[in-house]
């Protein structure tokens, strides 16, 4: 098994899940999740804003099996959303559709949505849908075609690493895309596994909406990809205004400062809640360099609390276990 498989596979471990929540944020996820309440994940969405940088939120969860649970997801999601526009921060919402019921009833899941459209919409929100693995592509975006006839204010993701994404970007052009490269397990036969063919897609899909679509957030920590957009916009006389560059919250710090210093937009993925365990082992997962940029911030801020990424998956199966015994 390969280190991505192995952070995949403890992403999709409830038990390690369930267990993360009990501990906290005490492994190394407090330096990539913006706490675990709405009150501290505002004050990390202000301290953005202050440095010219945008945020789009995310309620951590997914995969949700019980109504209850995606009731309360969505009620979470509805005070974020009043916490936007009473805090007045630069700032939207992503989401998940498994969080709000997409497992349990299409129709439920649907109706939770549009609860939440139909609020962001009132105080001219963005809502994005984020795509999930394989077998949730469709239902997603269905629902995304579904509420598209009342809602225009909702956007997307592309996975660079499915085949059939270039026939999703043509067919969702007119809509605000977030264009990844993938962050699940997938197989051979629908999805890119080398990288160098994911990274080939990837801009191939960047550079077909920055030229036909709508807005463009260009989701990466790859400064290759970066510079390759910078001269692409270039060449092409595209506007500053058709695109951001966007990363997640606690990576590449310094390069996201500096991108906005230089007049890009940019936009930081900002996770927040005490659901974070699957989000963190799957931002291991997507590249090795997101291990080495935790533990260099780690070190670098000399806290005591991180005993290395690997290691604290590691301990917090060790901690459960004893706990249960």
């Amino acid at each position: 098994m390969n280190l991505k498989d192995f952070f995949i596979g403890m992403s999709q471990n409830q038990f390690l899940n369930n267990a993360a929540k009990k501990y906290g944020l005490k492994l190394g996820a407090q330096s990539v999740v913006a706490g675990t309440n709405i009150e501290e994940m505002i004050q990390s969405v202000k301290e953005l804003n202050r440095h010219g940088i945008s945020a789009t939120i995310d309620n951590l969860g997914e995969f949700v099996t019980e109504k209850e649970e995606a009731l309360k997801a969505k009620d979470q999601i509805l005070e974020v959303i009043e916490a936007i526009r009473v805090n007045e921060v630069d700032a939207h919402i992503s989401l998940k559709p498994t969080q709000l019921g997409l497992d349990i009833d299409y129709e439920f899941c649907k109706q939770n949505l549009v609860d939440i459209v139909s609020k962001a919409k009132e105080y001219d929100i963005f809502i994005n849908f984020d795509m999930e693995d394989y077998g949730h592509l469709k239902p997603s975006f269905d629902l995304i075609d579904e509420l598209s006839t009342d809602f225009d204010n909702i956007g997307t993701v592309i996975q660079a690493y499915f085949f059939e994404s270039v026939k999703n970007i043509e067919k969702y052009k007119d809509y605000r895309l977030r264009i990844v490269k993938g962050a699940y397990k997938e197989p051979e036969t629908i999805a890119f596994q080398d990288k160098k063919d994911i990274d080939q897609n990837f801009l191939k899909l960047i550079e077909y909406h920055l030229l036909s679509g709508k807005f463009t957030s260009i989701a990466t920590h790859d400064h290759h990809i970066i510079n390759h957009v910078k001269q692409f916009v270039k060449e092409n006389d595209i506007p500053l205004d058709k695109f951001e560059f966007q990363m997640l919250y606690g990576f590449r710090k310094d390069m996201q400062l500096e991108l906005a210093k230089e007049g890009y937009n940019f936009c930081t993925y900002v996770p927040f809640g005490d659901d974070w365990y699957g989000y963190y082992m799957r931002r291991l997962a997507e590249r090795p360099q997101n291990m080495n940029l935790m533990v260099k911030q780690v070190f670098n801020k000399k806290t005591n609390t991180v005993l290395g990424v690997a290691a604290g998956a590691f301990i917090l199966g060790r901690l459960s276990k004893r706990k249960k015994k």
